[in-house]
């Protein structure tokens, strides 16, 4: 069974929200990646997006554009990350997820990739500039390597979320508004409205993610879902600390704060 399954399925089983934290890889550098990988985990965040440095990530802000840049320059690539990943996978239990954008699979060869991301221990991709309905690109590798394309949907997605809900693996990555990933004081979108039309038809956990920055909007928004997906202020922790303990510490610091509105 994949790990997503059994993580985060089982939360939702028992009525608990889970916490999704993100990092990129290589940002200062992947040693670091290791360890705060680990500080994740200990924390208790139930899966972790390892994100894989690109020189045009579109979905994402300001924040992680300029973390993706340190870790290029550091020479990161997605054969450190996979390296990176086989070397820790033995000691973390929580899902691992790669975000990345296509042009890396594409690049490494589909059936290659899929079947290192096996290999290494990685659960499911995000994809954001692979729409749904272009997916069958690589349905065939999802199945036979048991690695899940991760969906997303946006308040936008409409008469989409019901097929797209039906039709995905793992949890459902849920945009809670429109434009690219950042932290934002408050959203706009009419969550009620948007997760009753998920939950009609999703039957996997339906996580949100876009602006989220700390404790107290984890709380508001897991009010509708099954859980909450923090980056930007992952990464902005980090990169606010100018050593490892002191990075350590600001992860910590976040970790707890956004562990804070689960219940």
């Amino acid at each position: 069974m994949n790990r997503i399954d059994e993580h985060l399925g089982a939360l939702k089983k028992e009525g608990k929200k889970a916490l999704i934290g993100f990092l990129t890889a290589g940002d200062p550098n992947l040693e670091f990646t290791k360890k705060a990988v680990k500080v994740m985990e200990d924390e208790g965040v139930d899966l972790i997006e390892i994100g894989v440095p690109f020189s045009d990530p579109s979905a994402d802000g300001v924040v992680i554009q300029e973390a993706d840049i340190r870790a290029l320059k550091q020479g990161t690539d997605i054969f450190k990350v996979f390296e990176m990943t086989a070397e820790i996978r033995n000691d973390i239990k929580v899902p691992l997820v790669y975000l990345l954008y296509y042009n890396v699979i594409v690049q490494y060869g589909a059936e290659a990739f899929f079947k290192k991301c096996a290999e290494s221990g990685v659960d499911g991709l995000i994809i954001p500039d692979l729409p749904y309905e272009e997916s069958g690109e690589i349905a065939e590798f999802t199945e036979k390597y048991g690695v899940y394309q991760i969906n997303l949907v946006s308040p936008t997605s409409k008469d989409r979320i019901k097929k797209i809900a039906e039709n995905s693996k793992g949890f459902l990555y849920c945009v809670s508004s429109l434009g690219v990933t950042g932290e934002k004081s408050s959203f706009n979108t009419n969550f009620e409205e948007f997760f009753d039309e998920i939950k009609r038809s999703a039957s996997i956990p339906a996580c949100v993610g876009f602006g989220i920055s700390n404790g107290e909007q984890v709380k508001a928004l897991t009010e509708y879902c099954d859980g909450a997906i923090v980056g930007s202020a992952i990464v902005r922790a980090i990169a606010g600390a100018d050593t490892d303990e002191k990075r350590v510490d600001a992860l910590r610091e976040k970790i707890r704060d956004l562990k804070s509105g689960i219940k």
